[in-house]
C-alpha cells in the first residue's frame, strides 16, 4: 500500500487524517495485547485541520448516532476483552480440558499472532466490500468461534478455535476507526476518539474482575466456559444493531490484498511460535530447530515477496520504504520489545490461581494495583509530557523496569507465601510506566514518518506491537512453566514463586533494553530537529 488515502485506513485511520505540521498522531486500535490496549488518541487541532481522505465517497450520517456508536464500541470492547478475559481462566482450562502447558501458551499467543498478521488485511477487506459489512461478518464469526471456545472438548479444539476468533476479531476491529472516520462529523470525532480509549481500558478491568467473579460463581452451573460463551449474546445483539443503525461507507479507491504476504508472514510466525511453545515439553527435538532456522528464509521470502509487490505497483502488506528510516526501524525494535511484557498477565495469573490456590476472583482483584497505576499514568503524562517531552519513554521504562523488579524480589522472597507491601507497590509502579507510555509511543516514534505514510507507519507498528505480544507470551511462559518443572500444578507454591519471580526478570530486562533504545530514538529525533533548524 502506497498511501493510506489510495488504500484502506484499516488501522490508524486518524494517523493520517491527524498530521499538523508534518507531526502525526496516530490513533490506533492496538488490542489485544497489552494492560488495556492503546488508548487513542485525538488532538483536537489535527481534528480541526482534517480534511476528507481523498477518494472517500460521501457516506451517510449516523440517523441515531449514540446507539450506532454503542454497537460499534462492543467490536472495540469484545476484541481485547477476549485477551484480557482468558488470562485468568487458563488455570481452570488446564483442569478442565486436561491441556498441556504449551496448549495454555498458544490459547494467548495463536490469538495475538492471528490478529497481528490478518489486521491490515482486515482494513482492506473493509475498503473492498463495505465497512459496515465486514464489522457485521467479522461480528458473526466472532460469535461463532466463541461458541466453539466455548463448547472445545480438548486443548487442540480450544487452540484452533482461538485462531478463528483473532481471525474474526481482525476482520472486526479496523471497521470501527474506518466509521467513525468516515461517518462522524469532524467536530465530535474528539468526543468520540475519547469514548473509544475509555472502552480500551475498561475492556482490561472488565475482564480481570468480571472474568473472575463468571469464573468464581459458575453462573448457569457453567465453568470456565462461561467467559466465551458470554459473548454470544452480547455479539448478536451487536449484530442486529448494527443492521439497524449503522450505515455502510466504503472508499471510492481502495488497496488491493496481499495474500501472498499474508501467507508468508503467517509462516514466519508458525516456524517461530509453535516451536517455542511446545519444544520445552517435547524434550526440544530436533524438528523444532529445523522450524527455527526455517523461519530465517522463510522471512527473507516475505521481504522479497513485499518488494517485487511494490515494484509492480501494487500494495504490500508492508512498504519496505518506512525502514529506510531509522528512528522509525529503532521504534519498532522498541514497540516489539515493549508489548513482550504481555506474558505477564498470563504468568501472574496461574502464579496466584495454581501456585497459591488463589480464587479467580480473588486474582482478578489482585491485578488492580497494576490497573491503578495504569490510570494515573494517562492522567499524568500530559503534564509530564510538557516537562520532559519524548524522554516520557525512558521515564515509563524506568518505571516499568524498577517495579517488575521489585516486584520479583518480593514474590522470591516471601517464598510462595501471600504478596506483601512492596510486592503490590511494584505492580502499580509498573502500572503507572505503562500508563505513560501507551499514550505517547506511537506519536513519538512516527514523528519522522512523512504524512502521507502516517497512517500505513502506525498500522506497522500495530501489528508488531501484537507480534511482540505473541511472541512474548511464547518465549516468557515458557520459561515460567520450565522453572515450574515437570510437577505441573503439583509442584510447590515455592516453585511457582521462582518460577514468576524468573519471568518477571526477564521482563525487567526487556524494559531495561527498551531506556536505553528510547535514549537513543530520543538523541537521533533531537538530532534531526537541530539538522531541520540550521537548514532553515
Amino acid at each position: 500500500m502506497k498511501s493510506e488515502r489510495n488504500g484502506s485506513p484499516s488501522l490508524a485511520t486518524f494517523a493520517d487524517a491527524d498530521v499538523v505540521k508534518g507531526c502525526p498522531t496516530a490513533n490506533v486500535a492496538v488490542c489485544p495485547g497489552s494492560v488495556a490496549a492503546t488508548a487513542a488518541m485525538t488532538s483536537a487541532a489535527g481534528a480541526a485541520a482534517r480534511k476528507a481522505p481523498a477518494g472517500e465517497q460521501p457516506a451517510p450520517r449516523f440517523e441515531r448516532q449514540g446507539l450506532a456508536l454503542a454497537v460499534l464500541f462492543v467490536g472495540a470492547f469484545l476484541a481485547p476483552l477476549d485477551y484480557f478475559i482468558v488470562n485468568l481462566a487458563l488455570p481452570s482450562i488446564r483442569i478442565g480440558l486436561n491441556a498441556t502447558d504449551a496448549q495454555l501458551q498458544l490459547v494467548v499467543s495463536a490469538y495475538s499472532s492471528v490478529y497481528a498478521v490478518l489486521l491490515i488485511t482486515g482494513g482492506r477487506l473493509g475498503d473492498l466490500f463495505g465497512r459496515r459489512r465486514m464489522f457485521m461478518t467479522g461480528m458473526a464469526a466472532f460469535v461463532v468461534a466463541s461458541a466453539l471456545c466455548g463448547f472445545a472438548t480438548s486443548g487442540h479444539m480450544l487452540v484452533i478455535s482461538r485462531i478463528v476468533q483473532g481471525m474474526a476479531a481482525a476482520i472486526m476491529a479496523p471497521q470501527v476507526l474506518a466509521t467513525i472516520r468516515a461517518v462522524v462529523p469532524l467536530h465530535q470525532q474528539t468526543r468520540v476518539m475519547s469514548f473509544y480509549g475509555f472502552v480500551f481500558g475498561l475492556s482490561s478491568i472488565v475482564g480481570q474482575l468480571g472474568g473472575g467473579a463468571l469464573i468464581t460463581y459458575r453462573p448457569f452451573g457453567l465453568d470456565w466456559r462461561v467467559i466465551f460463551l458470554i459473548n454470544i449474546p452480547i455479539g448478536i445483539a451487536a449484530f442486529l444493531g448494527t443492521w439497524k443503525f449503522v450505515p455502510e461507507n466504503q472508499p471510492a479507491t481502495h488497496a488491493g490484498l496481499d495474500l501472498k504476504g499474508v501467507a508468508l508472514l503467517s509462516a514466519v510466525l508458525l516456524l517461530i511460535i509453535y516451536p517455542m511453545t511446545h519444544g520445552r515439553e517435547a524434550g526440544w527435538p530436533a524438528w523444532t530447530f529445523a522450524m527455527f532456522a526455517l523461519a530465517v528464509p522463510a522471512f527473507a521470502l516475505f521481504v522479497a515477496t513485499e518488494r517485487r509487490v511494490e515494484r509492480r505497483g501494487g500494495h504490500p502488506l508492508v512498504d519496505l520504504q518506512l525502514f529506510r528510516n531509522r528512528a522509525f526501524a529503532l521504534g519498532l525494535v522498541l514497540a516489539f520489545l515493549f508489548y513482550c511484557n504481555s506474558a505477564f498477565f498470563l504468568t501472574y495469573g496461574i502464579f496466584l490461581q495454581t501456585g497459591l490456590h488463589w480464587t479467580p476472583l480473588a486474582s482478578g482483584i489482585a491485578i488492580m494495583p497494576f490497573a491503578i497505576g495504569f490510570v494515573i499514568g494517562p492522567l499524568a503524562s500530559p503534564s509530564v509530557v510538557k516537562r520532559i517531552g519524548a524522554h516520557v519513554l525512558t521515564l515509563g521504562f524506568s518505571m516499568m523496569t524498577l517495579g517488575f523488579t521489585v516486584t520479583g524480589c518480593a514474590a522470591g522472597a516471601a517464598a510462595g507465601a501471600a504478596p506483601d507491601l512492596p510486592f503490590y507497590a511494584g505492580l502499580v509502579c509498573a502500572g503507572v510506566g505503562q500508563g505513560l507510555l501507551l499514550p505517547s509511543i506511537m506519536r513519538i516514534v512516527l514523528l519522522e514518518v512523512a504524512p502521507e505514510k502516517a497512517g500505513l507507519a502506525s498500522g506497522v507498528i500495530s501489528s508488531t506491537l501484537q507480534i511482540g505480544s505473541a511472541f512474548g507470551t511464547a518465549a516468557i511462559s515458557g520459561a515460567f512453566f520450565g522453572a515450574v518443572g515437570a510437577a505441573g500444578a503439583e509442584a510447590a507454591p515455592v516453585r511457582y514463586a521462582h518460577a514468576f519471580q524468573l519471568s518477571l526478570a526477564i521482563n525487567a530486562v526487556l524494559m531495561f533494553v527498551c531506556i536505553g533504545l528510547s535514549v537513543l530514538l530520543v538523541r537521533h529525533q533531537q538530532l534531526a530537529l537541530r539538522r531541520a533548524a540550521a537548514a532553515a
